[in-house]
């Protein structure tokens, strides 16, 4: 059961169709259709607010066609009664999918609902904001959340439950946050990895979190319920992962053999992977519909980084680029731009790259994101909701922001005394970003 189905009051967008259209095509088996991804919205349309619409529910993999019964009075065929009799010895024989498991998680007082939030902070996640860029940076420390022993990797909002905020660490545990909450903020801590944890990410619809660390596994918690889902075995150290953002039931891993491989949650297997002679996936993120990734790798010899950024095409498996980033420095982060036509790369040479998302890709050589520090860590950038702002973590414990248009740094603020490895911004509230260091702690901004 989903305690935050009804989160902030917000009602879905969907509604029943009066009637199915004349040219919509016939489900057969046990297939179902669903809608062609949106278009990328427009700069006028409401872009800070999550999916709110409830996605179609897959269908269970062994479920099977609905057939008449011998008693129904009608004629049945030999097929029909063939197919019959194998769907009812399949669903006697048990259900493949895996079996719930609990995991094991502490922090039992804490809570996952909005119900003790601040009022400010629930009136601005109920309320829709205004279409356009922020009017001012993120300045006053709202929350300083302490949990995690050792380095954070990385930091992700709920995009469907805007006070939750997971963090991966290196003390082997996975952190749900409940920022806002005025008792404890704490509201899980996860241990479902045996090894460091390098990456976490939300489910796009639902409260579930997806994480992946060097025990070779990808895992997918329910985390009202404290349950593992699922477990995708792996036969390299998880470096990172992502959904893709036009089908949330797909998410691309990659690891420290180089192995690129496209998973499908509802039934747990791979089906598809990308093969090049790669070292260590750094980073990876998809293209606003779906269709192309970039991957960033550690591939590198003598003066020369070869495969370190590739754009690949999701369909045919092929990639599209050839040694886009000629630089010797490998990209600890790559960043699609959530409007325009471009992406952009944190370099280990201390600065950010942008390139073209159009072939051939090529890099911006008159423009580059200076000021900040990287110097081996693995520091990641994000773009603001509207894309106008770049912001950035950096060695000297400081996030820096940066104009896109013109690249231009407009302020930096001070957050840890040690390396800032990760900034996210929220997904509702477009002047709230938080931030994760490489001591194990986390800083919201508002």
């Amino acid at each position: 059961m989903d305690l935050l189905s009804a989160a902030y009051g917000a009602t879905s967008d969907d509604e029943d169709a009066t009637g199915p259209p004349s040219s919509a095509p016939v489900a057969t088996g046990s297939t179902s259709f669903a809608p062609p991804p949106l278009k990328r919205p427009r700069w006028e349309s409401h872009q800070y607010l999550p999916p709110t619409h409830s996605f179609p529910q897959q269908p269970l993999l062994n479920a099977a066609t609905p057939l008449a019964s011998p008693s129904s009075g009608r004629y049945i065929s030999k097929r029909e009664r063939a197919l019959l009799a194998s769907s009812q010895a399949h669903v006697e024989s048990g259900s493949p999918l895996p079996q719930l498991t609990s995991t094991e998680f502490d922090c039992a007082d804490g809570s996952i609902t909005y119900t003790n939030l601040r009022a400010d902070i629930l009136h601005s996640l109920r309320c829709q904001p205004k279409p356009g860029p922020s009017t001012s940076f993120p300045l006053k420390l709202s929350v300083c959340l302490k949990g995690h022993t050792k380095a954070i990797n990385c930091v992700d909002w709920s995009p469907s439950h805007g006070h939750l905020l997971a963090s991966a660490g290196m003390d082997h545990t996975v952190h749900v946050w409940n920022v806002w909450d005025k008792g404890n903020t704490t509201a899980r801590v996860l241990k479902h990895h045996t090894a460091a944890v390098k990456d976490v990410r939300w489910s796009l619809h639902r409260p579930f979190l997806l994480s992946g660390g060097l025990d070779c596994s990808v895992q997918l918690v329910d985390v009202v319920e404290g349950k593992v889902m699922k477990v995708f075995k792996e036969d390299q150290a998880v470096e990172v992962i992502k959904f893709n953002p036009s089908n949330p039931d797909i998410f691309l891993s990659g690891g420290s053999k180089g192995s690129l491989r496209l998973w499908d949650i509802r039934c747990g297997l791979v089906t598809k992977e990308f093969h090049r002679n790669l070292g260590t996936i750094l980073d990876i993120d998809f293209s606003a519909d779906g269709r192309q990734f970039i991957s960033s790798t550690d591939t590198t010899r003598s003066n020369i980084s070869e495969n370190t950024i590739i754009v690949w095409d999701v369909m045919r498996q092929v990639p599209l680029s050839n040694q886009v980033y000629t630089e010797a420095f490998t990209c600890p982060c790559v960043r699609y731009h959530p409007r325009e036509a471009s992406f952009v790369a944190q370099s280990n040479g201390n600065y950010i790259a942008i390139f073209s998302a159009r072939p051939p890709f090529k890099l911006n050589k008159y423009m580059r994101f200076e000021g900040h520090g990287v110097w081996g860590f693995p520091v990641k950038c994000n773009f603001s909701l509207s894309g106008r702002e770049l912001a950035s973590g950096s060695s000297d414990g400081c996030i820096y922001f940066y104009d896109y248009k013109s690249a231009r740094l407009l302020r930096k603020i001070e957050a840890f005394k040690e390396a800032c490895t990760d900034v996210a911004y929220h997904p509702v509230m477009p002047n709230v970003i938080a931030s994760c260091s490489w001591t194990g702690e986390i800083s919201v901004f508002e």
